[in-house]
């Protein structure tokens, strides 16, 4: 596996700027295939000396996460990292050479790592897989703005150049969702038969339904709270969430927002975000009602999920969203973008809600219905909870890989 952007370590810090949802999947579908016996390695960029190149992941013996420099010993985000793929390549070449009997394929996940991907095994004549996880023509029409300003931040003309390359190129390439496979088609005339569509998956082991009573006063969560966790970036939708939680403050007065999600040491973009959602809050007078937690660390996020009346996810653009399908698998309904990849996942009005989260009445009313109809919120969750269990763990979803794998190593 090959996921070549952000902070990926075997037990990661999620929020941390790049290093959200892929980083889980990366790690999740590789310690599952290795479950049926398949050693798998990950391969990322190595920017930090302080780390060792070679790290096992824990409880998982066969699964290592490896460094390969390329570029300066610094962090890069994904959409400046371009310029240092060849040297990156290039090294990974030769540390395969030196240190393995060589693998079976190379799966690339994102653009980067797809770019990597192609040379690898270009040049130790193995197949090449791929994993787009979004794209960004889709990105691009989906975000708007001023079409100068989001190509220099954004690096659009280049990224969806590579794709379409990558597309063209590899054994085979899969992605998370019906919507992106109409995208797909639409925006990148890619009608291959070498695509499968394999969402994401949701360790259900860990991810259930509280099976006790809740207690009164539990530690730092509050009695009664709508949750949302994710990156705190430009696309995620917080201020959509905010503007329309204003709605819920007036027709609810017990009822708190908490946002989790965020780097331990954010950065520009990311700060500015943070002080976008206090501008928002202070002008609609949310003081008190808005929780900002934070990164939320692995041994507390079963409580906030488990604990919550509903979990949100208010990114307009979302090709898929995991922290929706931990969310269900804790028996949560979720109100998610009816725009996005989790439309496949959820169907409005039997086990959650879609809305169009840009639409602050939409988006509050889809609450304030939860908030106010427990027995429709109960029927949701509990059909959320057995949509999660019999067809996305992590099992079923290494089986289709490996078969699909299989179909066109």
């Amino acid at each position: 596996m090959l996921s070549t952007h952000g902070y990926f370590d075997p037990v990661p810090m999620l929020g941390r700027t790049d290093t959200g949802g892929q980083v889980v999947y990366v790690l999740e579908l590789a310690n599952a295939i290795s479950r049926q016996g398949i050693p798998v390695d990950i391969f990322t960029r190595w920017f930090d000396k302080t780390q060792a190149q070679v790290n096992p992941v824990p409880g998982h013996p066969d699964v290592r996460v490896i460094r390969i420099h390329s570029g300066p010993w610094e962090f890069m985000p994904k959409e400046t990292i371009y310029d240092f793929l060849p040297e990156l390549s290039e090294n990974m070449i030769s540390w395969v050479k030196k240190n393995t009997s060589g693998y079976d394929l190379y799966h690339g996940h994102y653009v980067d790592a797809g770019i990597v991907t192609l040379d690898v095994a270009e040049a130790l004549n193995k197949p090449p897989f791929f994993t787009a996880h979004s794209l960004g023509a889709w990105k691009r029409q989906q975000m708007g703005g001023d079409p100068v300003v989001m190509e220099k931040k954004f690096n659009f003309r280049h990224r969806i150049s590579e794709e379409q390359r990558i597309f063209d190129k590899v054994n085979g390439h899969t992605l998370t969702s019906e919507v992106q496979m109409e995208k797909l088609e639409e925006l990148y005339e890619v009608r291959n038969r070498n695509i499968g569509i394999i969402p994401p998956g949701v360790d259900i082991h860990r991810f259930k339904p509280r099976d006790t009573p809740r207690e009164n006063n539990m530690d730092g969560i509050p009695q009664k709270y709508i949750f949302c966790l994710s990156r705190i970036d430009t696309n995620k939708g917080h201020d959509f969430l905010l503007k329309a939680f204003s709605r819920v403050c007036s027709e609810d007065e017990q009822v708190m927002l908490v946002i989790g999600g965020g780097s331990q040491d954010p950065g520009e973009r990311e700060r500015g975000v943070f002080e976008r959602m206090h501008d928002i809050i202070r002008e609609r007078g949310m003081g008190e009602r808005v929780r900002m937690i934070g990164y939320v660390p692995d041994n507390a996020l079963l409580s906030w999920y488990q604990n919550a009346e509903m979990f949100v996810l208010p990114s307009l653009f979302e090709p898929f969203g995991m922290t929706s399908q931990e969310a269900m698998a804790c028996g949560k309904t979720v109100v998610a973008s009816k725009f996005g990849g989790i439309r496949n996942v959820i169907t409005d009005g039997e086990n959650g809600l879609l809305v169009d989260p840009s639409d602050e009445a939409e988006f509050s009313r889809a609450m304030l219905r939860l908030l106010r109809d427990k027995a429709l919120n109960q029927t949701l969750s509990e059909a959320a909870y057995k949509k999660i269990v019999e067809e996305y763990s992590w099992e079923a979803i290494a089986g289709r890989f490996l078969e699909f794998y299989q179909r066109y190593i």
